[in-house]
């Protein structure tokens, strides 16, 4: 099962070009066919993750549908040439609408990770923002292996739809691939620090900066010692392997015929 929208391919990875209206739409058909869906959001960080583990980047590319999130995947489509994206659908932004859509269609909701308590934390504030999201439960990210039958069954038992993840990459979309239908939820979301942000443990960048779509220098600036590589280095880094994934392709690219 997978989305209609166009895309980009970003170091083998499709990633669709829409409007955060056009992208819901899609979330929601998807909904409607047969079997689980996963959404994934790519930045920098996790295309370099695809570029390094052939086990990860097909996990990525089998996914019902990918979306764009920050400035370094602009930076790369603009590389690959042709269109930019016409948005940019990060999990902080969308993820709001679809629990936004969740609660319109009676949708129940799981969220499932970050640190204990946060979950909770994070499901109060949705519900006081929307009075009508039904969360059917929570549970932190942390747990050892002899829990996870439990954790997913009480993920089922709570006749879950929609399940949020928000463990990291490429955890979080190991697990739902793993887990997912397992669950019996129809849609997964793999969301990274969605939750620490919306419980409030991790302020979120000034308005202004995610205008200018610096707020990775926010979130360095809160993290050095964790996310000063994975910005100053890890970034530039898969920005040079786009190009020379680029370069390769054209140089393999068949002559035309006179």
């Amino acid at each position: 099962m997978k989305h209609r929208l166009p895309t980009i391919t970003i170091l083998g990875i499709p990633i669709v070009r829409a409007t955060e209206a056009e992208a819901m739409a899609e979330i929601r058909r998807l909904t409607e066919e047969p079997g689980p869906a996963m959404v994934i959001y790519v930045n920098a960080h996790t295309l370099e993750l695809t570029a390094r583990d052939a086990a990860y980047r097909k996990i990525v590319q089998e996914a019902a549908i990918v979306m764009n999130d920050g400035i370094g995947v602009s930076l790369a489509a603009k590389i690959v040439g042709g269109p930019n994206f016409p948005a940019n659908l990060n999990g902080t932004d969308l993820t709001p609408l679809i629990l936004k859509l969740a609660a319109e269609q009676g949708w129940r909701v799981f969220l499932l990770g970050a640190a204990p308590g946060v979950a909770a934390k994070a499901a109060a504030k949705f519900v006081e923002n929307n009075p009508a999201l039904k969360i059917s439960g929570t549970h932190s990210g942390f747990f050892a292996a002899t829990e996870l039958d439990g954790v997913i069954q009480q993920i089922r038992d709570a006749n879950t739809d929609v399940l949020i993840v928000g463990m990291g990459n490429p955890v979080q979309e190991q697990w739902l691939v793993r887990h997912q239908a397992q669950t019996g939820a129809k849609l997964g979301v793999g969301v990274g620090a969605f939750l620490d942000f919306s419980a409030g443990v991790f302020p979120r960048a000034p308005m202004w900066m995610q205008k200018m779509k610096i707020e990775w220098l926010y979130r360095m600036s809160r993290e050095p010692r964790r996310l000063w590589k994975r910005y100053l280095v890890e970034a530039p880094v898969f920005l040079l392997h786009v190009a020379l994934d680029v370069m390769k392709k054209r140089a393999v690219k068949p002559a035309s015929p006179q």
